[in-house]
């Protein structure tokens, strides 16, 4: 999301970024630029989604699902486009919810797609070109937690990740790389 969101302010968007910590929040406005950023466990998340939101969503990229996704349906213009690349907030779910406002997408005539990364793969020379230039431009930044310990600690990591105790990408280092041999 966070990388869909720089993409998205090199575009000229005013971006709106969901996250699940303060810190997190601060993270996406501070350094990476977003226009705003709404905590999604606030207690007031719907209303400050909605007063981040006076003129409705246009694009909406989602990887979360749920109660998040259910927010941005109510605030979908006419003819919004949603992109949906995960569902974080119902991997562990013992009975999967959808949206329960789903009819929203009939009302508003809402495109909703599934974005799987590996449908643009002939994309791919052009798409590192660019996220290299970017990055070396500080156009795009990015923030990895990395985890040290080996396998030893990837039941943990995964956990964590569905915890949302990581920011960026969530790394489990195999070997320190000093002294991988290749």
């Amino acid at each position: 999301g966070s990388v869909a969101g720089q993409l998205a302010k090199i575009r000229g968007a005013r971006v709106i970024g969901i996250a699940g910590s303060d810190d997190k929040c601060k993270w996406l406005t501070d350094d990476l630029g977003f226009d705003v950023a709404i905590n999604y466990k606030d207690p007031d998340f719907r209303k400050k989604f909605k007063e981040a939101t006076p003129n409705f969503v246009d694009v909406y990229f989602d990887n979360v699902g749920g109660a998040v996704l259910e927010a941005a349906l109510d605030r979908a213009k006419e003819h919004a486009r949603f992109v949906i690349c995960g569902a974080i907030s119902q991997y562990n779910t013992a009975t999967p919810a959808g949206p329960r406002n789903y009819t929203q997408i009939i009302t508003m005539r809402i495109k909703m797609q599934g974005f799987i990364i590996l449908d643009f793969a002939k994309e791919f020379p052009q798409a590192r070109k660019d996220l290299a230039q970017w990055l070396d431009e500080g156009k795009i930044k990015r923030k990895d937690t990395i985890v040290q310990g080996g396998l030893q600690v990837a039941e943990q990591a995964l956990v964590d990740l569905y915890n949302g105790i990581n920011t960026g990408k969530m790394i489990v280092e195999i070997k320190n790389p000093a002294q991988a041999k290749l």
